[in-house]
């Protein structure tokens, strides 16, 4: 398995940063399960089933997404300062999703190292030239709405693709941890089957996790849909929230939102990613960078590309990438110095006769 390789400053942020709070999310959701479990709000409560169960559901829902985030986190092995916390909590909640950790990591490396690009396995089929219009246009629906079930199958194209990038080493990883998950779900759903509770297995679990799966691919298709650049900070939708709502569901996320500067950095902590962008809106201010306020907002501008082009790069006009200056094997401090070609560092998306729908959003100072 790769390890991610710090500086003493990198791994000095990643030690200090405020990320204890963060972990609410797991009792959070524990408490929301157990009580859909245990049935216990509405044997208490003299309201209707489902006026307390859809809260419920709609709750640990959220906290389960949130769990997405913090695997992210795993991925990059910036969660806390120990390594080891990073991979094996990220196997356990890899585990749970169905998505093997080693499959994930190397996916996402690659995904930061060639973002847009058709070697962005992460962004199948949206950055793929070889799959048609009319896939991508079906396909994008079943991944917005059924993304619990379709982020196993991207990822685990990884590994079983014909034209797998993993190494031996990697595969023998990511064979163990699909028995994990093979003897992890075989064990759930026996028990389910044995005692016959496959209603309470969907209230309890199923709905739950559809939800999800459903917000996690929201803010994917949301960050990545119909954007052409392989520059980061432009080729990607940044959101710093201006409300407290939007910053507070940013905290529990890890920060992922503020999606630009973290794809450029991705060993920076996440703490630090809202002050790398307002450097960069200090120093470049001709810069439109699609930076929003609000999810709503980013979501607004991607909208039209779903029913339109759901792609990505070459998909939405890009030109074919040149060869990179180097493949990478672990995230890097500084993807476009470090891997891109000059000529794919595209600093102005803008296009003077393009729709509104396809220009980037006015830049929007923070605080």
């Amino acid at each position: 398995m790769s390890v991610t390789t710090f500086t003493a400053d990198e791994k000095k942020a990643i030690r200090e940063k405020l990320t204890l709070p963060r972990f609410l999310i797991f009792p959070a959701g524990s408490a929301a399960f157990l009580a859909l479990a245990l049935e216990w709000p509405y044997s208490q409560w003299p309201y209707g089933e489902w006026t307390v169960m859809t809260p419920l559901i709609l709750f640990h829902g959220y906290m389960l997404f949130c769990w997405t985030s913090c695997f992210h986190e795993c991925a990059h092995q910036t969660l806390c300062g120990s390594r080891f916390v990073s991979i094996w909590l990220g196997r356990g909640i890899g585990t749970v999703l169905g998505v093997p950790y080693t499959v994930y990591r190397e996916s996402h490396i690659r995904h930061h190292a060639y973002l847009n690009k058709p070697s962005d396995w992460e962004l199948w089929p949206y950055s793929d030239p070889n799959t048609s219009l009319t896939f991508r246009r079906v396909f994008v629906w079943l991944d917005l709405v059924f993304g619990a079930l379709t982020a196993p199958y991207m990822y685990g194209r990884l590994y079983f693709h014909r034209d797998s990038p993993l190494s031996a080493e990697q595969r023998r990883a990511v064979r163990l941890e699909y028995v994990g998950i093979a003897l992890f779900w075989a064990t759930v759903l026996g028990v389910v089957g044995y005692f016959g509770i496959w209603w309470d297995f969907m209230r309890v679990w199923g709905l739950s996790h559809l939800f999800a799966g459903f917000l996690q691919n929201s803010r994917k298709l949301t960050e990545h849909l119909g954007m052409e650049s392989y520059d980061p900070l432009v080729g990607t939708r940044t959101v710093i929230g201006n409300s407290w709502f939007t910053k507070l569901c940013t905290f529990l996320n890890f920060d992922i939102f503020v999606h630009g500067p973290h794809h450029r950095h991705p060993r920076v902590a996440h703490d630090k990613l809202v002050e790398k962008m307002d450097n960069y809106q200090t120093e470049h201010p001709e810069q439109d960078y699609p930076v929003y306020s609000s999810y709503t907002a980013a979501t607004w501008n991607m909208l039209p590309w779903m029913f339109r082009n759901p792609g990505v790069g070459v998909n939405v006009g890009a030109p074919l990438p040149e060869r990179e200056k180097a493949k990478v094997a672990d995230f890097v401090a500084d993807v476009t110095e470090e891997v891109l070609a000059d000529a794919d560092r595209r600093t102005d998306p803008a296009h003077d006769n393009a729709p509104p729908h396809e220009q980037p959003a006015p830049r929007q100072r923070v605080g």
